[in-house]
């Protein structure tokens, strides 16, 4: 498992990643090698008074080190929930805050195309990390300073949120898509644009100051975390624009236009041996089937199926045995970019479209799409089947190869 989940906020999921767990102690042990200069800059920019003799006595480092890392990584928490308020304000709902190796991730169910939500939620971000930076400051002035132990860690602690979240409110602010930086671009572009070409501008700058960002990460601060996030940043709005292109291209399309229609479908019997069910892959080069049994569809079996057997076992198993049953369908009238979404959500290749009375439609995979796909791209347009006197050419089953 790659996630798991810590706690909730206002209703909102909150989830560590994995990699999280390597760079906090990571954060950790850099501020806590780094008491010194991080103490020198807090006396040169607040006026600290801070002491660091004191404050790199003993263990009271990896203390320091522990206890700031925390507070940084509670600030993105908080970064993340100023924008999932706003979206949900908005009406769009948030699967989940993620805090991973770069930081945190709020997942909005659906990205706003309306430039000024997307405008609000993109700074709502920033003026809370802002917000949280000027609460820092206003308690590390209200600590005295030359006080205890405690209390000067205290201020430490509290000095160098204050400058990190302001920080953190000033790079998310680069066009750097799709950083808040770069959706702000992208919200201010579309006031005039349409937001596939506005998305298409904002991730072609946000790739090029990616690879500005990594190429001063590596070669000027030797930095390789830095070279990291930007190499995050160029897939990221590498991602994004295919992602917007690929929606404005499926505008208006249901899974009906591009699926295979059921009696375009190869199915297979579940008494098949499991033998002549790879014989029949192999030679009709396809990795999946719909089950069939006295006319109705009742599982599907893929290749994975079929080799998860022994292949001294594959006579005497049938279909039926290694089939799955637990068929995820969809609706012929459903778009197919949330089609798309479920493919990818339930990792499988394939979907049964079932009809409101779950009577079998047809079958829908990742390669139907992607043709699809390809053919409005090059021909810049669309025509659903029974709309046209030209016969659309279909593949003979639909099944994803």
């Amino acid at each position: 498992m790659r996630r798991f989940r810590i706690g909730s906020a206002f209703g909102i999921p909150i989830q560590l990643d994995l990699t999280f767990l390597l760079v906090l102690p990571l954060f950790a042990w850099i501020i806590g090698t780094q008491i010194e200069q991080t103490t020198e800059l807090l006396n040169g920019t607040l006026n600290a008074g801070l002491d660091a003799a004191v404050l790199t006595d003993g263990a009271l480092v990896w203390v320091l080190g522990i206890g700031a890392a925390l507070g940084l990584f509670t600030g993105v928490v908080l970064h993340e929930l100023g924008h999932s308020l706003v979206a949900i304000r908005y009406g769009f709902p948030i699967d989940s805050i993620t805090l991973w190796l770069f930081g945190g991730i709020a997942q909005l169910s659906e990205m706003p195309e309306d430039w000024k939500q997307e405008l609000v939620i993109a700074i709502a971000g920033p003026i809370v990390s802002i917000a949280v930076g000027a609460v820092c400051f206003v308690a590390f002035q209200l600590l005295p300073s030359g006080a205890a132990t405690a209390i000067e860690s205290a201020r430490f602690i509290l000095g160098y949120l204050a400058l990190m979240n302001i920080a953190l409110a000033a790079f998310n602010m680069l066009p750097g898509f799709p950083m808040d930086g770069g959706r702000v671009l992208r919200a201010l572009l579309a006031r005039r644009r349409s937001y596939a070409r506005a998305t298409t501008i904002a991730a072609e700058v946000g790739k090029v100051f990616a690879v500005f960002l990594g190429l001063f990460g590596i070669f000027v601060l030797g930095n390789i975390f830095l070279a990291g996030l930007a190499f995050f940043i160029y897939i990221g709005a590498a991602g994004e624009s295919r992602q917007t292109s690929m929606r404005a291209a499926f505008e208006g399309v249901t899974v009906a236009d591009v699926m295979t229609p059921a009696d375009h479908v190869t199915t297979v019997p579940e008494d098949m041996s499991v033998r002549e069910l790879i014989q029949t892959m192999f030679k009709e080069r396809h990795t999946g089937y719909p089950v069939e049994r006295g006319g109705e569809v009742v599982g599907l079996v893929t290749l994975e199926d079929a080799r998860a057997v022994q292949e001294v076992e594959r006579e005497a198993y049938t279909v039926g045995d290694v089939m799955t049953t637990e068929i995820i369908t969809i609706s012929p009238e459903t778009d197919v970019m949330d089609a798309l979404t479920s493919l990818q959500q339930n990792s499988v290749g394939r979907l049964l479209v079932t009809d409101e009375d779950d009577s079998f439609e047809g079958l829908l995979t990742r390669t139907d799409i992607m043709t699809a796909l390809s053919i409005i791209k090059s021909s810049g347009d669309f025509t659903p089947i029974g709309e046209t006197e030209t016969e659309t050419v279909r593949p003979e089953s639909g099944i994803e190869r």
